[in-house]
């Protein structure tokens, strides 16, 4: 299978139980997660061969990090210790009508204090067929912005695909701030992860009356000529633990559609959309034809939502059953 870097922040998520307000938890849920870290994991059970650079403090909540990425065969090689603190934030889950919230408490972490790239270009890249980063890491500090730029140069000097998922976070950064760094950005990125608002809000696509969102991808590809694949989750909100899914994949003019899953109840919805975007990659690096790819990776994002944590725990084998199945009687 390929070799695969992705790139970003780790953090230590503490999360409350779905009765009970953060302001009155008298106990929080421990567990680590962040967009790429997510996606690496996805991909080592897909059997890609996964390293995951980042930075963490020298101390048990940073070794804590590591032991989670290796339970699933992520390799650390790249992953640094140092600097005074583990990036974390707080999950208040929701239920019902009442939404889920985030409390960030990331500042001054290992990750975001980096001034400069701690690691070699040549070995970092070294073997790499792809690169995987999220537009929450450029949006952490302007630096990061800039080491962001450097570092998908520095991966296209060396013939690797960039796949970027744009994430916008509008607690990190706001829409005319992530627009300015994105357009330096897209020019280097391969496969996007972007929906219609990312279009309308980020990219300065003009909304029209037709909810056609191949259109919208055609226009952006018109900026970007470099982007082959656009994917992206189609999601209707009934309610925070009831929802439908259906995933696109865009790419050369055509439209593909997943079937519509329905997701309720939602045991956890953070790390759905870095499900989808690594069963993506799985299908492209896999050479897959996009009819079963937006399917493989629609049914890993349905799957993710049933279980607790930020990242998927499926195999290849498990998302294709599921993906085939017609019902849910039990497996026996």
């Amino acid at each position: 299978m390929s070799r695969i870097l992705t790139m970003g922040e780790i953090m230590l998520r503490l999360s409350t139980s779905n009765d009970c307000r953060l302001s009155e938890a008298k106990q929080l849920q421990v567990n680590y997660g962040g967009a790429e870290a997510n996606v690496a994991i996805s991909l080592a059970n897909f059997n890609h061969q996964v390293s995951f650079a980042s930075k963490v403090p020298n101390n048990p909540l940073g070794n804590a990090a590591k032991k989670h990425l290796h339970r699933f065969g992520v390799s650390t090689e790249f992953l640094l210790f140092g600097g005074a603190r583990l990036g974390s934030y707080y999950l208040e889950n929701g239920v019902g009508e009442r939404s889920s919230s985030v409390i960030y408490d990331r500042a001054h972490s290992s990750f975001t204090e980096m001034e400069r790239l701690e690691w070699s270009m040549d070995e970092l890249f070294h073997d790499v067929e792809l690169f995987h980063v999220s537009g929450i890491t450029p949006a952490l500090s302007a630096g990061w912005a800039t080491m962001t730029h450097h570092l998908m140069k520095e991966a296209k000097k060396r013939q690797v695909k960039i796949s970027f998922d744009i994430n916008y976070r509008g607690k990190l950064w706001s829409y005319p701030e992530a627009g300015k760094v994105l357009a330096t950005l897209l020019p280097y990125v391969d496969y996007c992860s972007a929906g219609k608002l990312d279009a309308i809000n980020l990219l300065g696509i003009e909304e029209h009356e037709l909810d056609d969102l191949s259109s919208y991808y055609e226009q952006i590809n018109k900026i970007y000529p470099n982007i082959e694949v656009f994917y992206s989750t189609l999601r209707v909100i009934n309610s925070t633990s009831d929802h439908t899914l259906v995933g696109t994949i865009w790419s050369n003019g055509s439209l593909y559609r997943s079937k519509k899953h329905y997701l309720a109840p939602i045991i956890d919805r953070v790390g759905g959309g870095d499900a989808f975007s690594a069963g993506t990659l799985h299908g492209i690096l896999s050479k897959c034809d996009f009819d079963y790819t937006v399917s493989f990776a629609t049914a890993a994002a349905a799957l993710k939502h049933t279980i607790y944590g930020d990242c998927n725990q499926f195999s290849i084998e498990e998302v294709e059953e599921f993906m085939n199945r017609q019902d849910q009687r039990i497996i026996r």
